[in-house]
């Protein structure tokens, strides 16, 4: 595996692709930190340093999850506040209208259909940004109701001096171009660089929090009055390994169809004969199913508790409470991850289309009958294998608040992220995918790949498909890494400049 980390830089292609995605992600995290303007950036620090801190008992459920989405944009106020949310947001209404839309499926089939509803898609994203942007302006200019800054107006000075319409519709549009910046960032990731843009803008989010995490855990369990907690954060990290040991062999699991196919002699030479195999993955859906239903659970007690009128009502305030690490976010979240799961499975595994094109090929399914029966065969088969994944899923995501009842944290806290739950799931998927295809990079320039036996279940398909597509040229590589050196030296030069002056 080592070897195949040193061959990426062998490929020029590839090792572009790489330099590419790391300028991308410094530009991701630069906008995270870039403060809204109009918002006295003086407020959050002083926030973050007396109550925030390395705090593990931290606020979960909807609070979390908007943390991990927006990479902590939306504590630091910065013009990458909602992160990707309003996008996925969007994909989900539009997958959702495309399954009962009868419109929209036929131009889901159709040559450049794909592109039509991705435009859609984008189209609804800014409607999104617009509504959630305002929210969070109008949030910013009541400090006392941020439920992800619990304790800023303890600091005594409002977080925005003057909140003007000129303010609201300079912040509306700096957070909405924000998110439109990002999902262009995201696209250009999955055009030119490795993984898929979105997958990996999150990942990136989740990262983030690592170091305080680590730290936060450090100040947790080793207490030297206490000695024994530090075997706690022992037996964490060992959960942890068999964790996200269980993740991917779930994830790479498959259920392999044996397919034979009839001989055939065209011309001279003799086709088929032989059998195959048809793979059916028991975690089909991937970690969507996950995202999907945290992103769900997030808008509707995110969007009452911004609603003035609606925010002080009891119901509200018990709704959010429950949301923010309560049972009700776990159970209605597994609920959802089960309905999601099967969701994707009906909409991107079609049996009866593939059931045809084996028809068509001269292929059938040992025992069962060509046609109709090899579709509701396939049918049956991946509904028992989704049940299985979509379970693994539901556990996984339930895995915190069970691991902190354990170790005295709650199932918000920033500590658990790691060992368990979505935030784990969520990197090993995107991790897993971005060596799948990396490694048929390297396989098609004869290296090896990751494994010496084999190699990775499964194939990257756009990597297969736009190998040679089109990549950055070195004159852009130097360019953008050019403007993040001037950025990251300006960005120096005046924290050292606010330094000297308190």
């Amino acid at each position: 595996m080592i070897s195949a980390f040193a061959n990426t830089w062998k490929v020029p292609e590839l090792r572009a692709r790489i330099v590419f995605t790391l300028a991308i992600i410094i530009f991701i995290r630069l906008g995270v930190h870039i403060t809204l303007p109009g918002v006295d950036a003086s407020v959050i620090k002083e926030w973050m340093d007396n109550f925030r801190g390395n705090d593990p008992k931290s606020t979960g459920g909807v609070t979390a999850m908007l943390q991990v989405f927006s990479g902590g944009g939306l504590t630091h106020a910065g013009v990458f506040a909602l992160g990707i949310m309003p996008y996925i947001s969007a994909s989900i209404m539009v997958q959702l209208m495309t399954a009962v839309v009868p419109k929209l499926s036929r131009l889901a089939r159709e040559d450049g259909g794909r592109e039509k509803i991705t435009q859609y898609t984008r189209y609804i994203t800014i409607g999104i940004a617009l509504v959630q942007g305002y929210f969070v302006a109008k949030t910013l200019s009541s400090t006392g109701k941020i439920m992800y800054m619990p304790g800023i107006e303890n600091i005594g000075r409002p977080l925005v001096p003057d909140p003007s319409v000129q303010w609201y519709c300079l912040t509306i549009l700096t957070i909405v171009a924000g998110t439109m910046f990002l999902m262009w960032l995201g696209d250009q990731i999955t055009d030119k660089g490795v993984g898929n843009g979105t997958s990996i803008i999150i990942t990136v989010n989740i990262i983030a929090g690592l170091p305080g995490a680590l730290i936060g855990a450090w100040n947790y369990f080793v207490q030297p009055e206490n000695p024994f907690m530090a075997f706690v954060m022992v037996g964490l990290i060992i959960l942890m390994l068999l964790v996200i040991a269980g993740t991917i062999a779930i994830t790479e699991a498959q259920r392999r169809i044996a397919v034979q196919y009839a001989k055939r002699i065209v011309g001279r030479k003799q086709f088929g004969g032989q059998t195959q195999y048809l793979p059916l993955k028991v975690n089909y859906a991937g970690v969507m199913p996950v995202i999907f239903a945290s992103a769900i659970l997030s808008i509707i007690p995110t969007t009452l508790g911004l609603i003035p009128k609606l925010s002080d009502e009891p119901w509200v305030m018990s709704l959010i409470h429950q949301m923010n690490g309560g049972t009700a976010f776990y159970v209605l979240g597994g609920v959802g991850i089960f309905l999601f799961s099967y969701f994707w499975v009906a909409m991107m595994f079609q049996p009866s289309q593939i059931s045809e094109d084996l028809k068509r090929n001269g292929g059938y399914i040992p025992g069962v009958r060509p046609g109709k029966p090899t579709a509701d065969f396939l049918d049956f088969t991946m509904s028992r294998l989704t049940f299985a994944g979509a379970l693994f899923l539901a556990i996984l995501f339930a895995l915190p608040v069970i691991t902190g009842k354990v170790v005295g944290l709650p199932a918000g806290s920033p500590i658990l992220n790691f060992f368990g739950g979505t935030s784990l799931l969520i990197m090993v998927g995107v991790i897993l995918d971005m060596m799948r295809q990396i490694e048929t990079h390297l396989l098609q320039k004869h290296y090896d790949g990751f494994l010496r036996k084999g190699k990775l279940k499964g194939r990257y398909d756009r990597a297969g498909n736009n190998l040679h597509a089109d990549i950055a040229s070195k004159n852009s590589l130097v360019l953008l890494w050019t403007v993040i050196a001037i950025l990251v030296v300006a960005g120096i030069t005046i924290y050292f400049y606010n330094q000297s002056h308190h």
